[in-house]
């Protein structure tokens, strides 16, 4: 992906998941790992009106080169592109939204993930969520802890595509913009089904399970 191409992709993407309710006034933000740096959105920036031209450019130690100010997770955002790219060599975008039903969620939750394997899709599409308790945003420990878990679910065979920040909202990533939102997309309607369903939701069985991974290569 050439660097104009991550930058109208990045506002598309931006665009899209703030018109449809993913994203809301100054939350979150955006970035593409270039072949010689990072693209990321500026800090407080609104996704839903995000300018190619002003995306914060950075140099591959983070030193900005151009643009607005970058965003403050930039630092979390450069330990996930390290750790995950371990595990999954093109991965080159990570989103991180306060997405509304995933937040709400946390609030509740006391397991080690976020959702169990509630929907085929959900195990297919977006796999295990493991959760942080929660940290002031931009806190430095969140970019120390979230590569820890990557590291330790990828060397167990089961490579994430997610993390939880209680409170706060899911951190996602992928090949592309597009592939990305797809992941935070998945993982915000499944936590949706589980508060709909208003009481306890069984997990699909292993065996359920075990058939999805065998069809179609889902990493659980």
């Amino acid at each position: 992906m050439t660097e104009s191409h991550a930058r109208e992709e990045i506002c598309r993407v931006g665009k899209s998941l703030f018109d449809r309710g993913y994203a809301h006034a100054t939350a979150g933000n955006i970035s593409v790992r270039l072949d010689d740096g990072y693209l990321i959105t500026p800090t407080d920036a609104c996704l839903g009106f995000l300018d190619p031209a002003a995306l914060a450019r950075l140099d591959l130690e983070g030193r900005q080169l151009s643009g607005e100010r970058a965003s403050k997770t930039l630092a979390l955002h450069r330990a996930i592109y390290e750790s995950a790219r371990r595990f999954d060599a093109g991965t080159s975008c990570v989103i991180h939204t306060h997405s509304t039903h995933c937040v709400a969620l946390s609030l509740r939750c006391q397991d080690p993930e976020l959702l169990p394997p509630i929907t085929p899709y959900f195990v297919m599409k977006v796999g295990h969520v493991p959760m942080l308790r929660y940290q002031r945003p931009g806190a430095g420990p969140t970019a120390e802890e979230v590569p820890r878990l990557i590291a330790h679910y990828g060397e167990g065979g089961r490579p994430v595509r997610a993390v939880m920040l209680q409170r706060l909202g899911p951190n996602v990533w992928h090949d592309t913009p597009a592939a990305a939102m797809a992941v935070l997309e998945e993982l915000e309607e499944t936590a949706r089904l589980v508060l709909l369903a208003q009481g306890p939701c069984p997990p699909l069985t292993a065996m359920q399970v075990e058939e999805l991974r065998l069809t179609f290569g889902a990493r659980w």
